[in-house]
């Protein structure tokens, strides 16, 4: 046998991966729509090609859009949204600054320890999971130390927690402190209003109310965070996520800082596209009113809702297990019969809630009320007999319908 055969034969084989369509209504990613799919298999261009930097120039305009912001620095960073969480803290503070965080969920909790890698001393500020933080003692916390910044997640994944940022801007600015808000689950989906709410850095996911692959996280900067930045004594933490130089590439001066993901990219800017179609009112409507009707189509069916009805990031909905249901049995019913896809707890909450996500292409009445009757048939299946909610689901529709019509 020639040395040319025994190779063939022994290296690896594998057939094309041809995953399922799902319909994910979990808490992210989100479905994403044909045309942002489209997007990604247009062809790969380099990262300084003028046709890519008008493609760059593209989602800057429609990212102040989303963010409701004038801001400047405002740029996808090349990861996740945990690595806009990294980036936002890691350029808004220094080693030894004290950093009041909010602490409502599993994300809060990353942001303490993000902080103390990167030098900080975290100043933590903690509610029951499924509350929000009283704004008095997030004035308490920043009163008692010298913050330099104060971070908070604005729609807590975990818990389906809404921490309203009305005034905050003021307590943290009051005490020289910038505002750091963490919107990977809210933008474009819930008002963020960066502007208006006097953020300093928010950070926000590709992949969940924006509908675009996961891989990219929009961050934007205040002048106050560029001063801030500028004005340092130590080198940000981190080469790769340090605003100083990334912004270089997103900026004017177009300087080589790294490769950016040119397909996700495209995604980004298609997925962009069609919040701007949408337009942000109506797109926050429509969040809220599938909201509206999946919590009715529970509560009719006797399922309760964690978060109570004040407090609701309408995104990621934080829905109570019955009692006697198999949490991970419905889930796996619901994926095998109807490929709805949507997640248990995490943490303290895991097998105590399900996490229902209702974000961008993914929040449409076709698929509230399919989730609705494959939970009713799921938890029938373990001889639990609920009403049905569908009719109290379509009610909400029906009653929009008229009030609109």
């Amino acid at each position: 046998m020639s040395d040319n055969s025994l190779e063939k034969n022994q290296r690896p084989s594998f057939g094309r991966f041809d995953p399922p369509r799902r319909i994910l209504l979990g808490p992210g990613p989100s479905p994403v729509d044909d045309r942002v799919l489209n997007a990604m298999t247009a062809p790969v261009l380099g990262h300084l090609d003028p046709i890519f930097l008008q493609c760059m120039d593209d989602i800057q305009s429609m990212l102040r859009y989303v963010f409701e912001t004038e801001n400047r620095v405002t740029f996808p960073v090349s990861g996740t949204g945990s690595a806009g969480m990294e980036a936002a803290i890691v350029n808004s503070i220094e080693p030894g600054d004290d950093v009041v965080v909010c602490v409502i969920g599993v994300f809060g909790e990353r942001m303490v320890e993000i902080v103390e890698r990167a030098g900080g001393r975290p100043v933590t500020v903690r509610s029951e999971w499924g509350e929000p933080v009283d704004p008095n003692r997030i004035e308490d916390a920043l009163k008692s130390c010298k913050a330099r910044a104060l971070v908070l997640v604005h729609a807590e994944t975990s818990t389906g927690v809404l921490q309203k940022l009305d005034g905050l801007a003021d307590l943290a600015h009051s005490r020289d402190a910038l505002l750091v808000v963490d919107a990977v689950a809210s933008l474009g989906g819930i008002p963020v209003g960066v502007d208006r709410n006097h953020i300093d850095v928010c950070y926000s996911g590709s992949q969940k109310c924006l509908s675009a692959p996961p891989g990219l996280a929009p961050i934007t900067f205040s002048e106050r965070a560029v001063s801030r930045l500028r004005s340092r004594k130590t080198k940000v933490q981190s080469w790769y996520l340090d605003a100083s130089m990334v912004e270089k590439y997103w900026g004017a001066e177009r300087t080589y800082h790294h490769t950016a993901p040119i397909s996700s990219n495209y995604a980004l800017r298609e997925a962009l596209r069609l919040v701007c179609e949408d337009g942000l009112q109506a797109r926050w409507q429509r969040h809220e009113l599938n909201h509206q009707a999946l919590v009715a189509g529970l509560e009719a069916m006797g399922i309760q809702m964690l978060v109570a009805p004040e407090n609701r990031a309408n995104c990621v909905n934080a829905v109570c297990v019955p009692d006697g249901v198999d949490d991970a049995l419905v889930r796996s019913r619901l994926l095998e019969k109807t490929s709805i896809d949507i997640a248990g707890g995490l943490g303290r909450l895991k097998g105590r809630i399900w996490r229902i996500g209702l974000m961008g292409s993914g929040s449409t009445r076709e698929n509230v009320l399919l989730l609705i009757q494959g939970l009713h048939e799921a938890i029938a299946e373990q001889g639990h007999q609920l009403p049905n909610g569908f009719q109290a689901a379509e009610a909400i529709y029906e009653a929009h319908s008229a009030v609109t019509a």
